[in-house]
């Protein structure tokens, strides 16, 4: 399904209709508004905001009105909007604790460049730090998922002075570290299933549906999120999925990456970060559970919570725990 970027949105002439037309960017996050100030005009926050290379990028903040440490969220994917991270506000304003909503360049509603040289990990990490510069904080909290989580490795190496904290919820430390209990999980599938699967891979078969059955029925329900159907958050980051940026980090199969991201690896640098740490991870992820723990030993001042119902997306099908440990880590970080 083809992105509607903000120049279709303008060319479409939104900027003077509603939104009824495009029902699936009419269910975006509406979150509360901030004060204004005199003569400005409310947009409950959201704006985009430059970024190097003439590019802009989407934020929104979630405001608890309590103040503290601010928290901005990095997205997985690599390519997925901000979407699925809206069940936060069922559980983190009404703690005290505000965040932010940001989606990474060519992502979601920020800037879409065709330049396929900008998906890097470099890049990634260095327009975290322009998002912090320009929304003027002094320091921060990163909470991220899945390759959001990679982000706030390399974020907590590069700029730890800038850091108050982190979440890495359902990441590994490696890209070997993910392949590898990738292998382990499609050894599961039916003996079948399974042969057909490697067909498909060998012929380069990604994009076809019979591909797509395999992953969307005996892979993503047991291993990316559990609960059927899927949350309407979920469902729709995935079909905003931004497939450029996925195919270019990652590549075009889920158990191969040939993209940027391919020899990734920060197991023996993980000592370095200093931040207080929260690690997240489920026992049914598709990232190794074991691998978590392992990396709370290795970080100083980190803690790790394995949510025993939860997949990658814990934070929906195991939410009672999930964020029975995200919150107080929260408050602590950000001063609540």
């Amino acid at each position: 399904m083809r992105q509607l970027s903000r120049r279709d949105l303008l060319d479409a002439g939104l900027a003077a209709t509603s939104l009824g037309s495009l029902p699936t960017l009419a269910q975006a996050a509406t979150l509360p508004a901030r004060p204004a100030r005199s003569g400005e005009i409310h947009t409950g926050g959201a704006r985009m905001i430059p970024i190097s290379g003439n590019q802009h990028v989407w934020v929104k903040p979630v405001l608890s009105g309590h103040g503290g440490i601010p928290v901005l969220t990095l997205h997985g994917g690599p390519g997925f909007p901000h979407f699925y991270f809206e069940c936060f506000e069922d559980f983190l304003p009404q703690a005290g604790i505000s965040y932010w909503y940001y989606d990474q360049l060519g992502c979601g509603f920020s800037d879409q460049p065709k330049d396929s040289s900008l998906w890097t990990i470099e890049r990634f990490t260095t327009e975290v730090e322009e998002v912090r510069a320009a929304l003027g904080f002094d320091r921060m909290v990163l909470l991220g998922h899945s390759w959001g989580g990679l982000l706030c490795l390399e974020y907590a190496l590069k700029y730890p002075k800038r850091l108050a904290g982190m979440v890495v919820s359902n990441m590994t430390a490696s890209t070997d570290s993910y392949l590898r209990y990738l292998a382990v999980l499609r050894k599961r599938l039916p003996p079948d299933t399974l042969r057909r699967l490697e067909e498909l891979e060998a012929a380069g078969s990604y994009d076809s549906s019979e591909y797509e059955k395999i992953m969307f029925e005996e892979l993503y329900p047991k291993y990316v999120c559990r609960i059927n159907p899927w949350p309407e958050p979920v469902a729709r980051a995935v079909r905003f999925l931004a497939e450029p940026v996925y195919n270019a980090i990652q590549g075009k199969s889920e158990f191969e990456v040939t993209g940027s991201m391919r020899g990734w690896d920060r197991w023996n640098d993980l000592h370095r970060i200093r931040a207080p740490t929260l690690l997240l991870g489920g026992e049914h992820d598709e990232i190794n559970p074991d691998d978590m723990r392992e990396m709370a030993r290795r970080i100083p001042n980190a803690a790790v919570t394995i949510c025993d119902q939860g997949s990658h997306l814990a934070m929906y099908d195991d939410q009672a725990r999930y964020f029975a440990a995200l919150i107080p880590f929260l408050k602590r970080v950000t001063g609540k």
